[in-house]
């Protein structure tokens, strides 16, 4: 078995329909189908609704413990807040750092589009994956296309309208892509 710490925020959690606190629908997660699709995984879920990466990154020590492979995901929230995205770019790098410092091989996710967002949330979520990208080129890491795994092929700025709950959130069909179609360990 390979345990798997993955730390993010909603999208992690599996909000709306499953909740850190309460439980809920445990198909409303991808790491119910990437545990599906490789029954190796012991997928731990960390993900906490809201949170930005500075906020993902106080929880990343206390969710490793005795994790093999960490995965992190995040950066939605700070756009929502009108936080840099740079400097969330640079939260998630130190966060991917102190997981290969700790010995844990280390995943990145990128950002969902956002249905719901403001104008110019579109670019603020294009230039975050843009330096996602750069993150898992200049660490050597992979880096999980969540982003393409829900974007309608009509407007990539938006989630395809049967993958999402609301705008915000992938629902169980969404999760189901991104656990079998975006989810792999290197």
């Amino acid at each position: 078995m390979l345990i798997v710490a993955c730390l993010g925020d909603s999208i992690t959690e599996g909000s709306p329909g499953w909740q850190h606190d309460t439980g809920g629908d445990p198909e409303s997660t991808w790491m119910h189908w990437a545990g599906l699709a490789d029954p190796r995984l012991e997928l731990r879920n960390f993900g906490i609704h809201g949170e930005t990466t500075a906020e993902i990154a106080a929880r990343l020590d206390e969710a490793v413990d005795g994790a093999d492979v960490l995965v992190v995901q995040g950066g939605i929230n700070d756009v929502y807040h009108g936080l840099d995205v740079e400097r969330a770019a640079e939260n998630l790098r130190a966060m991917v750092r102190r997981g290969k410092q700790l010995g844990l091989r280390v995943v990145l996710a990128n950002v969902l589009p956002w249905n719901n967002g403001r104008p110019g949330d579109e670019e603020k979520i294009r230039r975050l994956n843009e330096l996602i990208e750069a993150i898992g080129r200049d660490e050597d890491i992979a880096v999980l296309d969540f982003n393409g795994a829900l974007a309608d092929p009509d407007d990539s700025g938006r989630m395809r309208a049967d993958w999402t709950v609301e705008g915000n959130h992938p629902n169980v069909a969404g999760h189901r892509r991104l656990g079998e179609l975006a989810f792999r360990l290197p």
